[in-house]
């Protein structure tokens, strides 16, 4: 039996740039030991890259009335083709390196219950990697000098256990609010929410919002209004990793530091997660975008 499932759901690949950076990302998880991959969709071209690369391809799963996967439907998919101790939703443009599967084994070692996710680097790529011998020396290399470490908002992996996430609403893949609900469901039901920035590297491959309609952000989509519903509400969809509890450090699980941000996100969040006090939370939020205004 493998370690880790990865799943996705890609988009078309019609779009050449997106063909180019997708096929990077899933090619590099393939590069890693002990892994099972899912990809889910019948969009362009999926089929072709999931027979080239040799990994599980589920084409049929619910949609959204835009024709995006939903997440319920998704991580349901995944657990049914492979059965592994964890899993990984992992967003299709990310590459990945051998440190995501050493943090996967090491905390899962220490916890029987987590969610591990990261900041991400962004990078400009436009052509196919080669993944001859040391490419992945390489390419980190070229992310520390041209890259930039994104902030600490929107996640594009979690790691989790077969025993969490066993359900969860019919969250839109690729609009808004679905990444941090993942955060505060782990704040909520009691088990860490580890940021491991420090030791895993993952490159996003950036790129413009063609897929979408009008070509704006994800965010901006009419289906971020129905994931924040399905959240709870506007608070559940203000975590990020500044909300998580713990941090991964030369592989020892460490308390989340209190710096100003983090004391700050504390204070907020902390009659939401106590005592479901959704309004005092929101009334400490506005307080604080007073108090930091320009």
């Amino acid at each position: 039996m493998s370690l880790i499932t990865l799943f996705s759901a890609p988009k078309p690949f019609t779009n050449p740039h997106i063909a180019i950076i997708q096929r990077n990302a899933i090619r590099s998880w393939k590069e890693l030991p002990d892994v099972q991959i899912v990809l889910l969709g019948d969009e362009p071209g999926l089929a072709e890259i999931a027979a080239e690369l040799n990994v599980i391809h589920l084409r049929q799963i619910p949609r959204s009335e835009s024709g995006a996967p939903l997440m319920d439907a998704m991580f349901r998919l995944a657990r049914e083709a492979s059965h592994t101790p964890l899993y990984a939703i992992v967003n299709a443009d990310i590459i990945l390196f051998q440190d995501f599967i050493h943090a996967a084994r090491t905390v899962s070692a220490q916890l029987e219950r987590f969610v591990l996710l990261g900041q991400r680097w962004d990078m400009d790529i436009h052509t196919p990697l080669d993944f001859s011998e040391g490419w992945a020396e390489r390419l980190r290399a070229s992310a520390l000098q041209h890259g930039n470490l994104h902030r600490p908002a929107g996640s594009d992996y979690f790691i989790f256990p077969h025993t969490t996430y066993q359900s969860l609403p019919a969250f839109v893949i690729g609009r808004a609010g679905w990444d941090n609900w993942m955060i505060y469901h782990a704040r909520k039901s009691g088990f860490p929410a580890i940021d491991a920035t420090h030791d895993v590297m993952i490159i996003h491959q950036n790129h413009d919002y063609s897929h979408l309609p009008g070509g704006q952000p994800h965010y901006k989509h009419p289906e971020t209004e129905i994931n924040i519903r399905l959240a709870g509400g506007r608070p559940m969809t203000r975590f990020t990793l500044l909300d998580t509890d713990k941090r991964l450090l030369n592989g020892q699980i460490l308390p989340q530091r209190l710096d100003s941000a983090h004391l700050w996100r504390h204070i907020e969040t902390w009659p939401l997660l106590a005592f479901n006090a959704v309004k005092l939370s929101n009334a400490l939020w506005r307080i604080k975008r007073l108090l930091h205004k320009p």
